[in-house]
């Protein structure tokens, strides 16, 4: 049973739009962006390796990649800089004045006793337009107001977009959306401009301290970080939330596509928002049975694997000593 662990690991990665190490290293798993820009890119490792010693690496393969920056020097070498939020978790890589040379594999390292635990993104510098950009790549907001992110994608080719906040949060966006991403509104519309770009609008409503962190918007294979700052409100700072509508040039066509999740999705990524307007229909009870029904015949399989996966690994360790003896 225990080969299985990594397939899951790299499904999830998949849907999620993160690139996983095997040992508990994560960040995107490819990016572009133009040339002479920055970008920042988060790398999320798990809790055993707060005090241990970050690094960025370049190379194709990793055996043979360069460390660029760590924690433990200089934390500044030419155009690139690491910082890490032992906090959060999360260690950061900020690099400016990208070339196209820049382009290649990258590696988000922790440093270790053993074999040190990595994992890898790939980095696109291009002369032209990037296939997936935002407006900003920090943003920030005051508790109790909302924030907005547009994402712009320009290649023709139709991808489902997925709105990521860095962890294990995810929404698949298909047209208008509205629903709770851990415990915060979020509303999404998506357009087509004149220049046939896609364009995805992401605001968060209801802004708490919380939701301070890494968020990405993917299409595809691509991604783009975003890190969200929420501050708090001061005396001087209205209290009233910022509008969540976009105004729309009469050159946008607005895809009006409601967006359907399935079951397994609601259950395991998203609480959906309840409408507060006075047509809604009233409560389905049997509805509500319906999906308690649903979700426990979701994780049934999953608590039995697990149980049989200890069981497995009890029995193991049993023969193992009786061999022993």
């Amino acid at each position: 049973m225990a080969p299985h662990l990594p397939l899951l690991l790299v499904i999830f990665s998949r849907l999620s739009g993160t690139q996983a190490g095997a040992y508990g290293v994560s960040t995107v798993s490819k990016v572009s962006v133009k040339t002479g820009n920055y970008i920042t890119i988060p790398c999320r490792y798990d809790q055993r390796y707060i005090q241990y010693v970050k690094y960025w690496c370049q190379g194709d393969y990793w055996n043979s990649c360069s460390a660029l920056v760590r924690t433990d020097q200089p934390k500044i070498s030419g155009t690139v800089s690491i910082s890490d939020d032992v906090t959060r978790r999360i260690f950061s890589v900020n690099m400016t004045d990208l070339q196209p040379e820049d382009s290649g594999y990258y590696w988000c390292a922790v440093e270790t006793a053993g074999r040190d635990q990595s994992t890898y993104l790939h980095l696109s510098v291009t002369t032209g337009t990037p296939e997936l950009y935002v407006d900003q790549q920090e943003v920030s907001g005051v508790e109790g107001g909302s924030v907005t992110v547009r994402c712009y994608y320009s290649n023709t080719v139709v991808k489902k977009w997925l709105w990521c906040k860095m962890g294990i949060y995810y929404v698949p966006l298909v047209g208008r959306y509205s629903g709770i991403l851990d415990g915060t509104s979020v509303t999404s519309q998506q357009t087509i401009d004149h220049n046939n770009r896609h364009i995805l609008t992401v605001t968060l409503n209801g802004l708490n301290m919380g939701d301070t962190g890494w968020y990405w918007c993917s299409r595809g294979d691509l991604q783009m970080p975003v890190h969200i700052t929420v501050n708090q409100l001061t005396t001087t700072q209205s209290t009233t939330p910022a509008s969540t509508t976009t105004p729309t040039p009469s050159s946008t066509i607005i895809i009006s596509t409601v967006n359907q999740l399935t079951t397994t999705q609601t259950d395991t990524i998203i609480n959906p928002a309840v409408s507060s307007s006075t047509s809604q229909a009233p409560v389905n009870n049997t509805h509500h049975v319906a999906q308690g029904w649903e979700r426990t015949l979701f994780y049934l399989p999953k608590t039995v694997n697990a149980v049989l996966f200890i069981l497995c690994n009890v029995i193991a360790v049993v023969k193992f000593r009786a061999t022993q003896l």
